[in-house]
């Protein structure tokens, strides 16, 4: 009898719809700063996240949700939030947020740090700050 197959040692492909994912390009290549490893236009682009493949594939009917679809773990949250926000990124406030922090960051019971924005498709995406060192 083999050993059960596990997918922890294996690498992880993200997925985010779009309904034109070459109108998306520049917020990704750009204002996010990922690297294009494949253009398969129409059908999808391949961008490389700190080495996850991250596929934004197209997706007609596609209907953004309201919460959170990818996000992203970084070391300080303050610096993450103003260089996007320079960008031209804008940060999303949400009721029951503590209203008086200027960049628009949630603390959260645990001790971590969040931040939501939206890509051009109105996808959420986020920024997390975990308390402690930074682990991947």
């Amino acid at each position: 009898m083999s050993a059960p197959f596990h997918l922890a040692q294996s690498a992880l492909v993200a997925f985010l719809p779009a309904r034109d994912p070459a109108a998306v390009r520049p917020f990704y290549e750009s204002a996010l700063g990922l690297r294009l490893l494949v253009d398969e236009l129409p059908f999808a682009l391949v961008f490389s996240a700190h080495g996850t493949m991250l596929r934004i594939t197209k997706v007609p009917g596609h209907t953004p949700v309201p919460y959170t679809i990818l996000g992203w773990q970084v070391e300080s949250i303050e610096e993450a939030v103003a260089a996007l926000s320079a960008s031209g990124i804008q940060f999303l406030r949400y009721p029951g947020m503590n209203d008086t922090h200027p960049l628009s960051i949630w603390n959260a019971p645990s001790g971590a740090r969040v931040a939501w924005f939206q890509d051009p498709e109105k996808n959420v995406l986020s920024l997390t700050e975990f308390p402690g060192p930074a682990s991947t």
